[in-house]
């Protein structure tokens, strides 16, 4: 389908780096990096919980000298806009008058019938979803938002330890049962900080919420799954289908020894080097004349079993094509395994485009068959930063995504990566950087690993798509989780 124009209509490709989706599109809007947006962002760190505020700054800059501004887009270079102001600008377009009942969803609460602003947006996190920042910022005469701005992150506390050891406090234990698994529920709405448990766990027969769990008579939070407890035995996966695995066990992949045929090995494809962050570093230009091409890593033994040396073509076949790609022996890698880089090899079809780090290509289509032959790597080029006639490498890398299977894991959908392939010596007519795939074979390697699910229509304990209790970073409405009444299976119930 994606081949016939008429049927795709309008392309637009929001990407804050030119890229080989926006070569394709009708409209390319670009999207703000970092300092070009505000976005909420939190790591790691240590045994504390915290919450940090990214502003756009030029934004920021011309507000703290009294300009009043109203999209981002209309301070940062280029017209940059950032997700949040799209998206509210998009639907207020797509529905002016809010007869479609899309424009509410993008209402101000603080003047209803007007457009919500980014301000009005964080500043309502801030002050409903930050516990203890409203007091904090009150305490300096800031509102949230305003204390956030100035400061740009808030501790919500220290030394959080093992939550899930955490005694539930009084003030949580309103109305508190205890059903016969030692769940514990109660009507009141924590007031603590959101450190157990989760949201989205069925609510008892009354209605009342998970706080935590009963353990030897005192109330912990627990762990954020069906039974409150850390669990060896999963009956979500019994309850799926999946009852093999319901103790933890190995599970055989389809690139272990023993699923290999003769000749396979298997290819680490996320195998990437440190300074490079797939293909999102790419504009940084001193990352890439550190790293800018992706040799096979092979093996001394492998490499003299098919008579092969550092620097010399080699053949990488998947199931459904073929890269050519330089080989670099070296005993780094395991015997019988080989990696490749896969933050390289961004091509393009013409001079349009980024040339600091996209080699320029032929596209052939014949049938179900796609064909891709470099034409030129990157090359010295004027622009408003002298450091661009300094390029002195003329290599990409290779594309080997392109020669990849879609592979959705049967029990998770995730897609697995490492690929089952055979490296053999170049052919006379192949050269470096060619890229030849069957469509057909990959629609045919996607419905075999389909074909391994076990779908909900059949397995699903209550009619559902899939567990409910397991986040995600972006939750659906309840309903979009339910199967129609058609598709679940006899038994399914609430």
């Amino acid at each position: 389908m994606l081949v016939d124009e008429k049927k795709v209509g309008l392309h637009v490709a929001l990407t804050p780096t030119w890229n080989e989706t926006a070569y394709f599109a009708d409209y390319v809007l670009p999207m703000g990096h970092g300092p070009e947006r505000h976005d909420v962002h939190s790591y790691e760190q240590y045994d504390g919980q915290w919450v940090g505020f990214r502003q756009p700054v030029l934004r920021a800059a011309r507000e703290r000298l009294g300009e009043r501004v109203g999209d981002t887009r209309h301070v940062n270079p280029g017209e940059v806009w950032e997700e949040n102001e799209f998206w509210i600008e998009l639907s207020w377009r797509i529905d002016p008058d809010g007869s479609l009942g899309i424009r509410r969803h993008f209402e101000s609460k603080e003047e209803p019938g007007a457009k919500l602003t980014v301000d009005e947006y964080y500043g309502w996190m801030f002050a409903n979803s930050v516990p203890g920042l409203p007091e904090k910022a009150a305490a300096e005469g800031l509102t949230p938002l305003a204390y956030m701005r100035r400061y740009g992150a808030f501790e919500v506390r220290r030394k959080v330890g093992q939550l899930y050891e955490e005694v539930v406090p009084i003030a949580e234990r309103d109305d508190l049962r205890v059903d016969e698994l030692g769940r514990a529920y109660t009507r009141a709405t924590p007031t603590s900080p959101k450190t157990g448990g989760s949201p989205f766990l069925e609510p008892d027969a009354e209605g009342r919420k998970r706080v935590g769990v009963d353990v030897d008579g005192e109330i912990l939070r627990g762990f954020p799954t069906p039974s409150g407890r850390l669990e060896f035995y999963s009956t979500t996966l019994v309850e799926w289908g999946w009852k093999e695995y319901a103790l933890p066990t190995y599970i055989k992949s389809h690139v272990h020894p023993e699923n290999l045929e003769e000749g396979q090995m298997p290819l680490i494809s996320t195998f990437r080097l440190p300074v490079q962050i797939h293909t999102r570093s790419a504009n940084a230009k001193w990352l890439d004349e550190i790293a800018h091409t992706n040799p096979l890593w092979i093996h001394p033994s492998d490499a003299q079993r098919l008579g092969v040396r550092t620097g010399d073509l080699v053949r990488v076949e998947t199931e459904i094509g073929h890269f050519v790609v330089k080989a670099w022996v070296t005993e780094g890698i395991r015997p019988g395994v080989v990696a490749c880089s896969h933050h390289m090899g961004r091509w393009k079809l013409g001079d349009a485009g980024q040339r600091l780090s996209m080699a320029t290509v032929g596209l052939k289509h014949e049938g179900d068959r796609w064909r891709l032959r470099p034409k030129d790597g990157v090359a010295p080029f004027e622009s408003s930063d002298p450091d661009s006639l300094r390029i002195w490498w003329k290599d990409v890398g290779v594309h080997q995504n392109l020669t990849f299977p879609v592979h959705p894991d049967p029990v998770s959908g995730q897609h697995c990566w490492h690929q089952a392939v055979r490296v053999r010596k170049a052919e006379s007519g192949d050269r470096y950087g060619d890229i030849s795939v069957d469509a057909e074979k990959a629609r045919e390697a996607y419905r075999r690993w389909l074909a391994l699910t076990r779908p909900a229509t059949r397995y699903t304990p209550d009619g559902t798509r899939r567990p409910y209790w397991l986040n995600r970073p972006l939750r659906p409405t309840r309903e979009a989780y339910r199967l129609p009444e058609e598709a679940a299976p006899a038994g399914a119930s609430d």
